[in-house]
């Protein structure tokens, strides 16, 4: 399915996008499409006023296209808790029918749903879920990436992108989970981290959308 222009929008937050600017190669990983279909989309957020494009630089959200954004990642994220807490979705499973949901999905609904879910604050991926008509800030975090061997890091958030959500179920990378930076291998090659219970190499791609607290 090719992204639209909420899919955009989404992406272009949840890599920081509301307050730094995002490049063109970042978008392209996150939603695996085409350069040139992101310099199309670009130019038409650009003309919405939904983002700022700086040259060599990349885009960021403007105040429009963060409440457009938070209201999108509202419903997305709410349904992602849902499907996990009551109909036994793991966490890479979720994406593709919140997606659906979401667009179907009007502010009423949205709000008893939360209501339902008794308010919760972060969705399984990590990410924040907005309050009604708020719009909203990922906490500032670092990627496995910006971390020197021997760091002690909490996984804290990931990139919602069913791709990456299948590797790190492959490898039996959970959210919450704590470890340490044992080698980080040259040329972008992979991490490994490890605790008591298991040792992990994860792929240098994967490891710049994990994002981690220190400990």
């Amino acid at each position: 399915m090719t992204p639209n222009r909420e899919d955009y929008l989404k992406l272009i937050f949840e890599l920081g996008g509301d307050e730094n600017k995002i490049n063109n190669k970042q978008i392209v990983s996150g939603l695996d499409v085409s350069a040139a279909s992101v310099s199309e989309m670009i130019s038409k957020l650009v003309k919405e006023e939904l983002v700022v494009h700086s040259p060599y630089q990349g885009v960021q959200l403007t105040e429009l296209g963060l409440k457009k954004a938070s209201t999108l990642i509202r419903k997305h994220r709410l349904w992602e808790v849902f499907l996990v807490e009551h109909l036994n979705y793991s966490w890479n499973e979720v994406h593709d029918d919140a997606e659906v949901l979401e667009h179907v999905t009007s502010q009423t609904l949205a709000n008893r749903l939360s209501s339902y879910l008794n308010q919760p604050q972060f969705c399984p991926h990590g990410g924040v879920i907005p309050g009604d008509d708020q719009p909203v800030h990922e906490e500032k975090r670092q990627t496995l990436i910006d971390y020197p061997v021997g760091t002690k890091i909490r996984i804290a958030r990931v990139l919602d992108e069913k791709e990456l959500l299948d590797y790190l179920v492959s490898i039996d990378l959970k959210i919450h989970e704590e470890y340490i930076i044992n080698e980080i291998a040259a040329y972008e090659g992979p991490i490994s981290i490890s605790n008591h219970k298991k040792e992990l190499a994860i792929s240098y791609k994967a490891a710049s959308t994990i994002f981690v607290d220190q400990l």
